[in-house]
């Protein structure tokens, strides 16, 4: 509960990937309450795909306002409250709705994000037959869930990837929420010789309260040392 606390307030300065103003704003705004969003919020948090965040905002929010693509696909969308975040919803969605295998909807994915014409156009004549065999979903149906996935699949990050990113977020976001001055302490003794971050990171000490002690020849150590009372 402390992480989520500190995620929240957007008292995130050092940690990874959620430390600009931009992340900060954006983690008071989410009002973060699992890990999953966090996957989320880094995957969204990119040129193109940003345009998508006040849908998954609003869909958190007010659960009545997603807009799930067709009821087969309500499971896929649910934990990004009916946003296409991930490439491998895109993948998901294809299987589930034409029948693709993985390798198939791997080549889909692919085809879309390079916007390769001539594939795209075989692969609309696929999805739409399959969607037709598999789940009896008519033409223009399929066109549109076709079009939607088409959409996502140029913006979609690589869930495994934004998974790792946001696991390292979390760390330390953990860490800053429960051992501060240790934190501190290691964020500045990894900064030594940039003096620039050196300053940036003392004002946030300044700002946690955390009173950093000049140095003294008879006190300190080649690194900043915590000093728990």
């Amino acid at each position: 509960s402390k992480t989520f606390t500190l995620l929240n307030s957007g008292k995130t300065t050092g940690v990874f990937q959620l430390e600009s103003s931009g992340m900060q704003k954006l983690c008071r705004q989410i009002e973060l309450s699992c890990f999953e969003e966090i996957i989320a919020l880094i995957a969204l948090y990119r040129p193109g795909p940003m345009q998508f965040i006040p849908q998954f905002v609003k869909g958190k929010k007010d659960p009545e306002s997603i807009n799930v693509p067709h009821p087969l696909l309500k499971n896929l969308v649910e934990e990004t409250y009916g946003v296409l975040v991930y490439q491998e919803q895109v993948m998901q969605a294809a299987q589930i709705i034409a029948g693709y295998t993985l390798g198939d909807a791997d080549i889909l994915r692919r085809a879309m994000g390079k916007k390769i014409k001539s594939v795209m156009d075989q692969q609309k004549e696929v999805f739409i037959l399959g969607a037709k065999r598999s789940n009896n979903i008519d033409s223009k149906t399929a066109t549109t869930i076709f079009q939607l996935l088409e959409k996502f699949a140029e913006y979609g990050f690589n869930k495994s990837h934004s998974a790792a990113y946001a696991m390292l977020s979390y760390r330390t976001a953990y860490l800053k929420a429960n051992y501060p001055t240790e934190f501190m302490a290691a964020i500045l003794t990894s900064e030594q010789g940039n003096a620039s971050k050196i300053s940036y990171f003392l004002d946030e000490c300044d700002s946690m309260k955390i009173p950093v002690l000049s140095p003294d020849i008879n006190e300190s150590g080649i690194n900043f040392t915590p000093i728990i009372n």
